[in-house]
């Protein structure tokens, strides 16, 4: 459990967003509001247009904190001088072949332990990152869009692989802590749900036991697909139980 918290807490504090030259304030309130979401906290802003911003601060709808800490930068040079992973994107592709990959790659390049800050760039809305930019960046990261219409906002890219990385990082956590709450019904329950079932049934004339057909062996292949966890068998006899003193 530990191993996993201080995973999770590694990838948030060594990733940097770096937006450059955004032009319209409120896709800079808008990435804010998408990196709250999924627990990033480390904004860079390179030569944006406008910020402050009343627009950006409208936007980012509670991620204030977010806009009030990030980091304004001249240059993406400066942005990333500290980093040892820089990882641009890019929805073109290039005359020169870049290694590429996609959002869930990224996120498993990003949590390996060599790399003890990363910058997961991105570039102005019109026209993405410069060649020169680029040469700046050790991977490309490009989204899987429809070849027809590719046109992403950027929010929703930084959103994208934002969450590639709380997925990589922090489900797992849901999971481990959960886990004594969702266990499975054992199969000596499950038998004394389905003996309960049936008396239920054929108490209130449903289940014709001189003509049983296939009912209860539907019935099992139904609840055995679901794999009903303890406190589920429990809720659903409490129902029978209840069914049964009705009707007597």
């Amino acid at each position: 459990m530990s191993e996993v918290i201080t995973r999770m807490k590694n990838i948030f504090e060594k990733t940097r967003i770096v937006l450059i030259g955004t032009t319209h304030p409120g896709n800079i309130g808008a990435a804010a509001r998408a990196m709250k979401t999924m627990s990033q906290e480390k904004l860079y802003l390179v030569s944006p247009k406008t910020f402050p911003s009343a627009e950006a601060t409208a936007r980012a709808t509670g991620a204030d904190d977010i806009l009030a800490s990030a980091t304004v930068c001249a240059s993406l040079k400066e942005a990333i001088s500290d980093c040892d992973l820089v990882i641009g994107t890019s929805a073109r592709t290039r005359s020169l072949p870049w290694p590429m990959q996609t959002p869930r790659e990224c996120a498993e390049t990003v949590s390996d332990n060599k790399y003890s800050s990363v910058a997961l760039v991105f570039g102005r809305e019109n026209s993405g990152l410069s060649n020169e930019e680029l040469e700046l960046c050790n991977l490309v990261m490009q989204i899987p869009t429809n070849a027809e219409y590719s046109s992403l906002n950027l929010a929703s890219a930084v959103q994208i692989i934002c969450y590639e990385l709380y997925l990589l990082a922090g489900c797992e956590i849901k999971n481990e802590t959960d886990e004594d709450n969702s266990a499975l019904v054992s199969q000596d329950k499950i038998e004394m749900f389905y003996q309960h079932l049936e008396k239920c049934l054929i108490d209130i004339d449903f289940y014709d036991i001189d003509n049983p057909r296939l009912l209860m062996h539907r019935m099992r292949r139904l609840f055995n697909r679901t794999q009903l966890e303890e406190n589920e068998c429990n809720i659903l006899r409490g129902i029978l139980s209840k069914v049964q003193e009705k009707i007597k």
